[in-house]
């Protein structure tokens, strides 16, 4: 009960800190693929130039108080800078409301914060930076040897992560050759293999191949109702891998159990 009530009383520090870390996650998501800087200069008005006050710079507040344009130009500040910094927000809550005060907590932020800019990179680019993907993966085995080291298994932890993101890497290449094949059409981009391997080492073979199926699912029915699959138009796989990761980090447990009762009743 008290754990549950200091829990409560930091969700609005962890809202905070989330809207923080996602007003970051928007400059590197427009800077990476231009090859700028994510620290200098200081956040600015793409179109003016104009130097962001402190009033313009808090989280979420900013966007709203200047009702989604440049105080100096007007020009438009699109929507998904207050929705990625509000995303964010949410996600932090719901990593802490559902593991709390564990090792664990930061490093889920870690791989959520990872995803966001991924996904949403690779949704205006059609392309996954490798300095993500390599930083994310190295993060991921530190993550798993710290569990490991924790649990006296730190030798057969690295292995199963590292087995993992290899066969992230050979699954992925599979379903791209037969996609290419059945569509006549370059399925996915060389980034979705390492984006899978990243999610290998942080998440294990198991939930690895979830949040495969649960990208594919995803990635169908998104295909088929938006008319794109018929018109065999490219369509970046890297967001429904993030968002199948996402939601096996929150509910990867309860889908497997639901299937093996569903499937295998009698087990």
């Amino acid at each position: 009960m008290q754990e549950n009530l200091v829990i409560s009383l930091s969700l609005p520090f962890v809202f905070v800190c989330g809207a923080a870390i996602g007003s970051f996650l928007n400059v590197v998501v427009y800077r990476v693929p231009a090859g700028l800087s994510v620290v200098y200069p200081p956040s600015h008005c793409p179109y003016c130039l104009h130097r962001l006050g402190m009033r313009e710079n808090i989280p979420i507040l900013g966007w709203i108080i200047c009702r989604g344009r440049c105080r100096c130009c007007d020009s438009k500040i699109d929507i998904r800078y207050l929705l990625v910094e509000v995303l964010s927000a949410v996600i932090f809550c719901l990593v802490f409301l559902k593991f709390g005060y564990s090792i664990v907590t930061p490093f889920y932020w870690l791989l959520l914060s990872w995803l966001i800019v991924l996904g949403l990179i690779d949704l205006d680019t059609y392309t996954l930076p490798n300095s993500i993907l390599k930083s994310g993966l190295v993060i991921g085995i530190a993550f798993q040897a710290i569990l490991g080291f924790k649990n006296g298994e730190l030798g057969h932890t690295i292995f199963i992560s590292l087995a993992s993101a290899w066969l992230g890497l050979i699954l992925l290449d599979i379903i791209r050759i037969i996609a290419s094949f059945a569509l006549q059409v370059e399925a996915m981009g060389d980034g979705d293999p390492k984006l899978t391997a990243m999610i290998g080492v942080w998440l294990g073979w198991k939930y690895l191949l979830l949040s495969i199926f649960l990208a594919c699912l995803i990635g169908a029915i998104t295909g088929i109702f938006s008319g794109k699959l018929n018109q065999r138009q490219i369509i970046p796989f890297g967001p429904f891998l993030a968002i199948g990761a996402l939601l096996t980090v929150f509910w990867g447990n309860e889908i497997i159990f639901r299937y093996v009762k569903l499937f295998f009743p009698y087990s």
